[in-house]
């Protein structure tokens, strides 16, 4: 299938206009771009034409001239260009331009810092000067306005002016159906890019705020304003950079392939040129250097504003600007990348290889560079392109053993706009435009993340270690043997060679540069871990170090969980009681646990509970120590609590017998006889006397196998029946008796006792 070239009419609207139309083709194979239609595949079908159109701009010996508003054919990209590649153009041109279908755009500035191109031979010869091209998307009409600055004669308008509208071209598409069937698609239906399919994300980032300059007014041109450059001081944490190396001048070059040294870092993906159909027809064939000493930073300045699936037809208007327009031998930078983070092959000649460009002006020959599509003065680049900055980087650089973090010195080819032909110049390896010539280029804001592009190009920037899945108590993590660690780093995943997981400075675990985590065991025993990263070109970075416990012995009960009486009151349903237990672990014990007969979690320094208990019912209570490495060891007792009535005991002295409903069983026994007595007889581990209480009680003597251990006064501000007043508890079950005899108190001698509780 053939697609014919875009026509181009030649009008004059209210000038003179020299129209020169060239159209270029390329064969291409059918790529997969996009569905839609019910599962139908719209794919690439036939070879890309790309149009350059030039228009002349009138002759004028003033300082402003225009190209009045028109209609064109079909174009995506504008710019201006000039006779001389070493006048600097000192003014504004500014465009508008009518969409295709729609209404006129703002003005806006074309970025007029000439960039020269390419050192010495034909291709420079043959140059042009110009302006950075615009994107514009599909249009179909023009207005340009261009103004010298006031000043000397060395301000005057560039001679040969001319106008540049490039028209990317599209290929055409056909649609492949779910049942087979195809079918052209129109043209003028806008198909997808191919490069969609090739993008990192399922969407584009936020187009940045590059702004709008003012449109210049027909007299007078708005003055030029400059803002200063950042500089870098500072070396990074992680590392020290090298002291510079010296390079001489650019060695001969060649148009024959070298041979070129094996590669540590990984090939980049990259958009090939027959993937985004570079014109091979219309370039030179490639010239090579011997090596890459260092890696510059272009943006290509412009809008941001634009969709990644356009990428690759910006790139073929690049291509087309520069060769046809410009003049050069081929698109001037090795490589571009766009917002998206996908990296596009430039210059022809082979990733891999030294080929010379027409970049950076001076450094063309032993150098390489990349441009970011967009403009990054006020805005800097997302990590995905910083990301793919500093892997390119790496790779070119790498390959030459070249430190990418470190320093060079260079030789300029050129008589340049900021160093003398001959000039030595220190620079950084990685290196913005601006270190080279007389240019804001790469923007302030991407000029000012070189350095973490550099740190992630040349080692491990922000390695750490994240966590554990063993257990963290304060800053010691436990575990039975086995987890995983986990970490992270800013440094792309293939330019990290390995990781290793260090334990007592031992390597414990190997990971992928690409991994994140790592699974670890570890003997018991207190150990550290660290994670050190490796570069591909040599930098090695570790963590600090935390502390893990190996520990795979269970918590212990010394003390059994245990039920004794307490004071209270006390019921036919429940006889107030306190739990106790004492856990330990070899470790660090986390926590203790009631399991039953009803659930409640401790603190590890716990050692009893308040509860209740059923008399006359045998509860079994549970429990359950774990410590920090999740080792868990359990224990439990069966006990039976059983009320004792009062008439159950052997008495003494005159006791009378008191019935109410707030009694135990309805009734209690009393007495105000001095040393009259109640003994009671039983086998158990913990007892406890149950009395009454109030204003007039009095006090009693109480007796525990014939000794007496303590008077206890039955006295309280408001009357209270059925309470334990007095408990004793043995560390197991045995015959024991308790007597409990009236003092006889002064003005309250009286006493009422409600029998006992026993814990069996």
């Amino acid at each position: 299938m053939k697609l014919t070239g875009i026509r181009w009419t030649s009008r004059r609207v209210g000038i003179a206009a020299a129209t020169v139309a060239a159209a270029v083709a390329g064969t291409v194979s059918l790529i997969a771009v996009s569905y839609g239609d019910g599962g139908a595949q719209w794919v690439a079908d036939g070879p890309v034409t790309t149009a350059l159109h030039n228009i002349d701009f009138p002759a004028t010996t003033g300082r402003e001239v225009t190209i009045p508003r028109r209609d064109t054919d079909r174009f995506a990209m504008v710019g201006v260009t000039w006779t001389s590649p070493k006048v600097d153009f000192r003014g504004t041109i500014s465009v508008r331009t009518r969409a295709v279908g729609g209404g006129w755009s703002d003005w806006q500035p074309l970025e007029l810092e000439n960039h020269r191109g390419p050192d010495t031979g034909a291709e420079a010869a043959r140059a042009r000067g110009g302006s950075d091209p615009l994107w514009v998307g599909p249009s179909d009409g023009v207005e340009v306005r261009a103004a010298a600055a006031s000043g000397d004669i060395s301000d005057r308008l560039p001679a040969g002016l001319r106008l540049e509208l490039v028209d990317p071209g599209q290929p055409k598409r056909r649609k492949v159906g779910a049942a087979g069937r195809t079918a052209i698609r129109p043209a003028g239906l806008q198909p997808v890019a191919e490069v969609r399919a090739l993008e990192p994300t399922a969407t584009d980032p936020a187009p940045t705020d590059t702004g709008t300059a003012p449109a210049p007014t027909d007299t007078t041109a708005p003055a030029e304003t400059t803002t200063p450059a950042p500089t870098e001081t500072t070396a990074p944490a992680e590392t020290t950079a090298p002291a510079p190396t010296t390079s001489t001048a650019p060695a001969p070059t060649t148009s024959a392939p070298p041979t070129t040294p094996p590669n540590p870092v990984p090939t980049p993906k990259v958009v090939t040129r027959a993937e985004w159909k570079a014109d091979e027809s219309i370039v030179d064939p490639p010239e090579y250097g011997t090596t890459v000493k260092a890696f510059f930073v272009h943006h290509t300045a412009g809008t941001n504003n634009y969709s990644c699936a356009d990428s690759a037809a910006i790139i073929r208007g690049i291509e087309v600007y520069h060769v046809k327009s410009n003049g050069w031998g081929d698109i001037g930078y090795n490589f571009l990348v766009d917002k998206c983070g996908v990296v596009f092959e430039g210059r022809k000649g082979g990733i891999d290889k030294p080929v010379i460009g027409a970049h950076t002006y001076g450094f063309n020959t032993n150098n390489a560079a990349i441009a970011v599509l967009g403009t990054y003065i006020s805005a800097g680049v997302p990590t995905v392109v910083q990301d793919a900055i500093a892997q390119v980087a790496a790779y070119k650089l790498g390959q030459y053993r070249n430190d990418p973090y470190g320093t060079v010195t260079l030789v300029s080819g050129t008589e340049g706009t900021k160093y003398h032909l001959g000039e030595s110049v220190v620079m950084n390896r990685i290196s913005g435009h601006r270190d080279a010539g007389a240019t804001e280029c790469p923007g302030d804001a991407l000029y000012s993340q070189l350095r973490a592009i550099r740190i992630k190009a040349a080692t491990m920037s922000g390695l750490a270690l994240t966590g554990l899945t063993a257990t963290k108590n304060g800053t010691t993590y436990y575990t039975r043997g086995s987890f995983t660690a986990s970490w992270s780093v800013g440094t792309p995943g293939v330019l990290i060679d390995r990781f290793e997981v260090l334990v007592d400075g031992a390597v414990a675990a190997t990971a992928a540069g690409t991994a994140r985590s790592a699974a670890v065991t570890v003997a018991p025993g207190t150990h550290t871990l660290a994670i050190r990263g490796v570069h591909r070109l040599g930098r090695v970075v570790t963590t600090a170090a935390v502390t893990v416990v190996g520990d795979t012995t269970a918590p212990a009960f010394s003390r059994a969980p245990e039920l004794s009486l307490r004071t209270g009151t006390v019921s036919t349903s429940a006889v107030p009681a306190t739990l106790s237990w004492r856990a330990a672990d070899n470790t660090a014990l986390r926590a203790a646990y009631l399991t039953a007969p009803s659930s409640v979690t401790f603190s590890p320094g716990r050692t009893s509970w308040p509860v209740t208990a059923k008399p006359g019912v045998a509860t079994t209570w549970s429990m359950r120590a774990t410590d920090w490495a999740g080792n868990s060891g359990t224990s439990s007792a069966s006990r039976t609590p059983v009320l004792t009535a009062e008439s159950s005991a052997v008495r003494s002295g005159t006791w009378t017998t008191a019935s109410s409903s707030s009694y135990l069983g309805g009734r209690a026994m009393t007495s105000k006889t001095r040393n009259a007595w109640l003994k009671w007889t039983f086998t158990g581990r913990s007892v406890a006397v149950i009395a009454s209480r109030s204003t007039t009680s009095g006090q009693v003597y109480v007796y525990v196998d014939g000794v007496r251990v303590n008077t206890v006064d039955l006295k309280a501000g408001s009357t209270a029946h059925r309470q334990a007043v007095w408990t004793r508890t043995w560390s197991g079950s045995a015959s024991h008796s308790v007597m409990v005899v009236v003092v006889g108190t002064s003005g309250r001698p009286q006493v009422t006792l409600d029998g006992i509780a026993v814990v069996r």
